[in-house]
């Protein structure tokens, strides 16, 4: 089954990217203003095995960035391409092209003897229990609960448009219900969402003529705790949450990497890993913020 637009209804469109350019007129030498606009239509669609491995794999290495070594990618991408009817991909060029973004579930409990999601549990529990705001996620991670968890994973390149993502989760909750009329392994307790957000630290580079110790000094100052998102939708997902929040990842960084991640800006950026648990009774209240938040609508 290939999902499109036209299988889902009204789905939003790209937004226009416009730019301003000025160029000579060839009559009046004067400057005018061109403003180009770009459309972009974008389709979703499910996991293709056959084409979608190595787009699949890198998302999964950008969402779980330092991290991503601790994993075996590739088993992983081929969990979530064996199952093609839950989850979807979004692409612009066609089915044969490579994703731009994805978001699909693992049931934790059922792939439980598989070495990769045993390394994800016990990489989940133990980042879980630096943050004390993980708590809930640490206990049915650690104990002998019936519960049923759905490890969400998702990611999309930096320049999507969130409004790509309530029709992501819109499908994965159709997509769980008709798994669940087939009696097949989806009637999760639980549902926990994989993400990433970042704080500002101070730069390691020297700016001008001024010394490294007295820009790191001034930037020091400007770099806070306060957490930014790189998917603005976690924080809808927050307000349906029985626990949340963010833990630093286990491998070294590299020196440097905090400014090796900032754009145009003066502090650098330190990326550290997110998890959010939401019961199941509550995730489809959880969607429909999702689309009231990121669409308007």
């Amino acid at each position: 089954m290939v999902k499109r637009k036209s299988d889902l209804g009204e789905l939003p469109d790209a937004p226009q990217v416009s730019g301003k350019g000025k160029r000579k007129n060839e009559e009046s030498d004067s400057d005018e203003d061109m403003e180009d606009l770009v459309n972009v239509d974008f389709e979703w669609f499910d996991p293709q095995p056959a084409v979608d491995f190595h787009g699949l794999k890198n998302l999964l290495r950008q969402l779980l960035d330092i991290d991503a070594q601790l994993f075996d990618l590739s088993a992983l991408a081929d969990l979530i391409l064996s199952q093609p009817l839950l989850g979807s991909t979004v692409k612009v060029d066609g089915n044969e092209s490579d994703p731009f973004a994805f978001l699909t579930v693992l049931n934790l409990e059922t792939h439980k003897d598989k070495p990769v999601i045993q390394d994800l549990r016990n990489y989940l529990a133990k980042s879980s229990s630096t943050n004390a705001s993980l708590a809930p996620i640490k206990d049915l991670l650690s104990s002998d609960t019936p519960a049923q968890i759905g490890l969400i994973l998702t990611d999309r390149l930096l320049n999507m448009p969130h409004e790509i993502v309530p029709p992501m989760y819109k499908m994965l909750l159709e997509e769980i219900q008709w798994a669940l009329d087939e009696k097949e392994p989806y009637a999760f307790t639980h549902y926990l969402i994989l993400s990433k957000t970042y704080t500002e630290i101070a730069s390691e580079l020297p700016s001008g003529d001024e010394p490294p110790s007295k820009k790191k000094k001034a930037a020091g100052s400007a770099a806070g705790s306060e957490t930014f998102y790189f998917h603005p939708e976690d924080e809808v997902l927050h307000k349906h949450a029985v626990g949340w929040g963010s833990y630093d990842y286990q491998s070294p960084a590299d020196e440097g990497a905090s400014d090796s991640k900032r754009a145009f800006q003066e502090l650098g950026i330190k990326p550290q890993g997110h998890l959010t648990l939401i019961e199941a009774e509550k995730f489809k209240e959880a969607v429909e913020g999702l689309k009231a938040f990121l669409t308007g609508e």
